[in-house]
């Protein structure tokens, strides 16, 4: 069943991105070589409490952290701990925000500084899909619309879309219908209607589409142990355009590295 949002809540949402967003903002001054991840996690949870919100991941399931933070070969449900950022990774940064009974939920991978042109390049085309994604979805398309624009995009390279993960439904719960695949054919699927609310996240890998999950139970990389990346929107379909709800502004504000583009 899909919740259709009215008017009044597409507002809560909005104001609930907006402190995601910031939070996201605030992770960005902090992302460099040295840093344990686990001091991100705090720095997000001290920010979205203070804020007026919770933490929409933690203890979601049992998962035991306000933020996922996967690096490198991780491509989702990382846990945050004693590692120690390096000069030559990249960071996917998944969080989520619980205000006034909604949520919201983006994600935002960050390359150091001594990362790789190939691996740059993938971040740049997987940022890339993700707004390709956002361009289909409209009122009156179907959600197979979105999931071909990414593949199709993000295939040409040789990259692997992941299969077992996929975007979704935000609202009361933060895991609600529809599924948005990034894999799909064009005029398939569930038609999108004004009032819906989901996150699109291209999980894109360098190599094989192939992941493996890890003995925690969560965290989950590539089989091949090539890099991942990750980026997501929360958006909001209205009969007249597509409203992305949540930013990325404040990361690229304040993250220090402006890495995109710079694979050329």
């Amino acid at each position: 069943m899909i919740n259709l949002k009215t008017a009044d809540e597409l507002q809560i949402m909005k104001e609930g991105a907006q402190i995601l967003g910031k939070a996201h903002g605030e992770i960005a001054r902090k992302v460099k070589p040295g840093v344990k991840t686990k001091d991100l996690d705090k720095l997000a949870e001290e920010y979205i409490r203070d804020n007026g919100g919770i933490p929409s991941f933690k203890h979601y399931n049992g998962f035991p952290s306000s933020l996922c933070i996967s690096v490198n070969d991780v491509v989702v449900h990382g846990f945050p701990g004693n590692y120690e950022v390096k000069e030559t990774d990249i960071i996917s940064i998944d969080c989520g925000v619980l205000y006034k009974d909604f949520h919201s939920d983006s994600a935002y991978t960050y390359p150091l500084e001594g990362v790789g042109p190939e691996t740059l390049l993938l971040l740049n085309r997987t940022y890339e899909s993700l707004y390709r994604g956002i361009a289909q979805a409209k009122a009156g398309n179907r959600i197979g619309d979105v999931s071909y624009a990414i593949q199709s995009y993000v295939e040409s390279f040789g990259y692997g879309v992941v299969r077992e993960l996929v975007g979704h439904g935000v609202g009361r719960k933060l895991h609600e219908d529809p599924e948005v695949p990034n894999y799909g054919k064009r005029g398939k699927g569930v038609k999108i209607i004004a009032g819906m609310v989901f996150a699109i996240e291209p999980m894109i890998n360098r190599g094989t589409k192939n992941v493996v999950q890890d003995n925690d139970g969560w965290t989950v990389r590539t089989a091949d142990h090539m890099p991942s990346a990750h980026f997501e929107h929360t958006v909001a379909v209205t009969e007249d355009e597509t409203v992305i709800l949540t930013t990325h502004e404040y990361i690229e504000e304040n993250y220090p590295y402006k890495w995109r583009n710079k694979s050329q």
